[in-house]
């Protein structure tokens, strides 16, 4: 005889159950009720599989909801982090450029007062030799009211590029005042750092500047001192503005050394 499937084999008890001839076969109550059993299962089986498959499809959907939000969020996520670093990035760019206009002159780019006096008190913690040069260009006011604060001014960059070429790599050379630079030479003696002045001076009184159809130099005053054991770098400071003063009474065009 051939297999039946669960569905023939079901139709086939349905058709017997059906059939009159068996209504008052012994079996039949048992065979009716193990029938209506089996549908009632049945029954309750498509509806856990119907549920099964509505919560699988509200999962699916729920979870599409789900990534397509989570992209969305990575979407702006990566965007405030783009604006996050393009703004760290002008922050970093706008502190530079606040240091650099705080600690250095507008027109020379020099290191300003401000500057020198933190690597002066820096060098005074550290115990470090050095010996201080102030220069004072002569009769710079003169140069200004005869030919024009432009020139002046061109003068003056022009003798801060000179005067950088002609110095040691660690040394310091800031602007002072209008016309005033002050050399911050490290690890140097009196006489070394007398020498580099000297050889400096003879630079920078070479230096041209046109204005129309003239050419203009200058020469430069000097006034030296050598900081000492444990003094303050303000004094050794005034002792180096004092000796600068010796040398413009002298005549100018001179270095003057300060007195130990």
């Amino acid at each position: 005889m051939k297999a039946l499937g669960e569905e023939g084999l079901l139709e086939r008890v349905a058709a017997l159950l059906a059939d009159p001839r068996h209504a008052e076969h012994p079996l039949r109550e048992a065979l009716e009720a193990l029938y209506l059993q089996h549908r009632d299962q049945q029954e309750q089986l498509e509806r856990l599989m119907s549920i099964s498959d509505r919560y699988q499809s509200l999962a699916r959907e729920a979870q599409q909801v789900t990534q397509k939000r989570y992209e969305r969020a990575l979407k702006r996520q990566k965007k405030l982090s783009r604006i996050s670093d393009r703004y760290q990035a002008l922050m970093r760019e706008r502190n530079q450029t606040l240091h650099q206009e705080a600690h250095h002159d507008a027109l020379t780019e020099l290191p300003n007062r401000r500057l020198i006096d933190e690597r002066l008190a820096q060098l005074d913690r550290g115990g470090r030799r050095y010996t201080l040069a102030l220069l004072d260009i002569d009769h710079f006011k003169q140069i200004n009211d005869e030919y024009g604060h432009d020139v002046g001014d061109e003068l003056l960059v022009a003798i801060t590029r000179t005067m950088r070429q002609g110095l040691r790599d660690y040394d310091l050379c800031g602007r002072w005042g209008g016309e005033e630079f002050l050399l911050l030479l490290g690890d140097t003696g009196l006489e070394e750092a007398s020498s580099i002045v000297e050889r400096l001076r003879t630079r920078l009184a070479q230096v041209r500047v046109a204005s129309g159809d003239q050419w203009l130099s200058v020469t430069l005053s000097a006034g030296l001192s050598e900081h000492r054991v444990g003094e303050p770098y303000l004094t050794t400071l005034q002792r180096a503005d004092q000796a600068l003063l010796e040398a413009k009474r002298e005549g100018r065009d001179r270095s003057q050394l300060a007195s130990c």
